[in-house]
């Protein structure tokens, strides 16, 4: 059985590790050697919270995804990608960490043991949206590939066309499109998928279940356990 779980990077640097590998792994097969969000000081972070995709037994890593949170410590990874291109986002991320606190959805991937069981494409940023309300937070901010800009709409996150080329920048090669997305209020999911707005909101309030999830490739059950542990510890 498919696990997801929650927790902040250092309290399992065990499992930042297998994470950091096939994310790694997984960039080299599209010959991506160079992203932001991959660079590793993060797993020292205890505003960083970490998405592990694993096997229930194994433990083997299927993929995962992380919520870094700004606290002035570190920069968003979309900052650092964005900022030569557009000093826009420096502007825009701070107004919402001042106005309620903001994280990034970022580090997002699903080995090919996965492919297309709507892991990567749609669990995941589900779960993001979800796990920010444990945070008090106000936004988040995503970096998303073409692929995944639909994933991003349907958990309500919109285009930030004031950012780049009306949202569009080239990035992590010049061969390559991201564009810069916004879930402006994790509470108002108003512009979600009513869909996914259920699923979110039932993670929400129940955050340790077993749901039978239904991919391209069928249907499987995953245990979620996404309560954060140890959010009450100082840092």
């Amino acid at each position: 059985m498919i696990q997801i779980r929650t927790f902040r990077a250092p309290d399992d640097p065990e499992a930042c590790e297998k994470f950091i590998v096939g994310h790694k792994k997984l960039l080299e097969i599209f010959g991506i050697t160079k992203i932001t969000s991959n660079r590793q000081e993060w797993v020292d972070d205890y505003n960083t919270n970490v998405i592990l995709v694993e096997d229930q037994k194994t433990k083997i890593v299927y993929g995962g995804a992380r919520l870094q949170v700004v606290t002035g410590h570190y920069s968003l990874p979309i900052e650092d990608a964005l900022g030569k291109y557009d000093d826009g986002i420096f502007k825009m991320v701070k107004e919402d960490q001042l106005s309620g606190g903001t994280c990034e959805l970022c580090g997002l991937w699903n080995s090919r043991e996965v492919a297309g069981m709507g892991i990567g494409s749609y669990i995941l940023s589900r779960v993001g949206a979800a796990i920010a309300s444990q945070l008090s937070l106000k936004s988040i901010f995503v970096l998303c590939a073409p692929i995944t800009v639909r994933m991003g709409k349907r958990v309500g996150a919109v285009v930030e066309e004031s950012l780049g080329d009306k949202g569009l920048f080239y990035y992590p090669k010049d061969d390559l499109i991201a564009t810069a997305m916004r879930l402006r209020n994790i509470y108002d999911l108003s512009t979600a998928d009513p869909t996914e707005r259920e699923k979110i909101i039932s993670l929400r309030n129940d955050p340790h279940q077993f749901i039978m999830e239904k991919g391209p490739k069928g249907t499987f059950e995953v245990e979620y356990n996404l309560k954060i542990p140890n959010l009450e510890k100082q840092i």
